[in-house]
């Protein structure tokens, strides 16, 4: 039986569900590759906490750079996070001639670029299956189970932390505000949420995404990103009156002259399977040229989800499995333009508040019949006692994104409008 000797870079959650993972499935592990698969280092700056968790039998050091450079270790595992001396060792173990693993879906979408060349010239393999949904093998299933279609759009829950705040949100009638305290006392997210509240976190692992089915490099820069955090409660209710749940999707979408690269709130219709995906699951479908759209559903996040993707890695470079890192041939890997929000085309959830008198529904109408834009279902909610505005709630059908702007900036102006007019966009997920 062959000896793959593994070194493991920060031993946390992930890193202790590695460990375990690969103690408890020793033998499923060995049937599957004839490979005995060890943990021989760690390096992590918590010396005592990384004995307790491997034990005695496992060299511990504090030195991440000296691991990296040691002859005895075949493969690093990075769970260190992050784009600053995360990188550093991932440079450092691949001149070294060593394959990697990493669950770093910043270092990827910022860097894959460089880090793949690199393992290109030092004929080692970089992976990075779990940089993407945790658990779910998303990334396997566009490089391989897919190769045989053009993937036409990928959309995704992406992000488990804004999951369960939407799903707090829609079922228990809570703000914003509370929902993601909530989340928070539970573990779901960090005392500093902005990279999952902001849509980053999810815009990362779009970057990959995308890459990987449509062949082109990672373009992180590109992806318009809008998060949740404006998200109002009201909104969630009427998106439910009119059979839409609102999730916080990463979308790539390809088209004539370009990509569509987009993290925002979206409004998905309640019949479809991934509206129906709750607290803090993960999601994705892919649509196939021909094999339509598929789903793929389960944890994204967590101690031993992450780690099944992590040995999965692990087993394919046991099996030298020489999948390209994009999935297609480097000398492959197409620039193609990147479509800016404006031009971006879907259906639309128009929120605003108007004064309640005669005549202004069909000005507001004439502006989108102007535009040539269809209106798919309305609300004209009731004013409350005592009050003379109420609120009105417009679908649209497909229209380009500027278009839409313009009618906003129109009823904006309108004498019996009060305030500013709420944008969602919609998707229909379904072709």
């Amino acid at each position: 039986m062959k000896r793959m000797n593994i070194g493991l870079l920060g031993i946390g959650t992930v890193g202790g569900g590695v460990f375990e993972l690969l103690k408890l499935n020793t033998q499923e592990i060995q049937r599957k590759t004839s490979t005995d698969i060890k943990i021989i280092v760690v390096a992590d700056k918590n010396i005592s906490r990384a004995k307790e968790i491997a034990g005695t039998s496992i060299e511990i050091t504090d030195d991440a750079f000296k691991l990296v450079e040691d002859k005895k270790i075949d493969v690093i595992i990075e769970l260190i996070g992050g784009t600053g001396i995360a990188k550093d060792l991932v440079v450092k173990a691949i001149e070294n001639k060593k394959h990697v693993v990493t669950a770093n879906k910043a270092l990827i979408a910022n860097f894959g670029n460089e880090l793949f060349e690199l393992a290109k010239k030092n004929n080692v393999t970089l992976a990075f299956e779990a940089s993407v949904a945790g658990g779910i093998p998303i990334l396997k299933s566009i490089r391989e189970g897919l190769a045989g279609n053009k993937i036409e759009w990928v959309a995704g829950i992406i992000n488990g932390t804004t999951n369960f705040i939407l799903t707090e949100m829609r079922e228990r009638g809570i703000s914003f505000v509370k929902a993601l305290s909530e989340a928070q006392s539970l573990g779901y997210a960090e005392a500093d949420p902005t990279f999952d509240i902001e849509g980053i976190d999810a815009a990362h692992k779009l970057t990959i995404l995308a890459s990987l089915s449509f062949g082109i490099p990672m373009s992180f820069k590109d992806v318009y990103v809008e998060g949740i955090k404006t998200l109002e409660q009201k909104d969630i209710q009427y998106a439910e009156e009119l059979g839409y749940r609102i999730k916080l999707l990463g979308i790539a979408k390809k088209r004539d002259k370009g990509i569509e690269l987009r993290v925002h709130p979206t409004l998905i219709p309640e019949k479809r399977l991934i509206a129906n995906v709750n607290g803090a699951m993960n999601a994705v479908v892919v649509k196939g040229n021909m094999v339509g759209p598929t789903l793929y559903y389960g944890s994204g996040a967590g101690a031993f989800p992450t780690a099944s993707a992590v040995v999965a890695d692990l087993i394919d470079i046991s099996r030298s499995s020489k999948v390209p890192s994009y999935g297609f041939e480097n000398s492959k890997i197409n620039v193609i333009p990147i479509y800016k929000i404006e031009d971006v085309i879907c259906g639309y959830y128009l929120r605003f508040r108007v004064t309640d008198k005669p005549g202004v529904l069909a000005e507001i109408t004439k502006l989108f019949g102007d535009k040539k834009i269809s209106i798919d279902a309305m609300l004209q909610k009731e004013p409350q006692e005592q009050e003379s505005e109420a609120d009105i709630i417009m679908l649209s059908h497909l229209a380009v994104e500027q278009e839409i702007n313009s009618i906003i900036h129109a009823i904006e102006a309108l004498a019996a409008t009060v305030g500013k007019v709420i944008k969602i966009r919609l998707e229909d997920l379904s072709k």
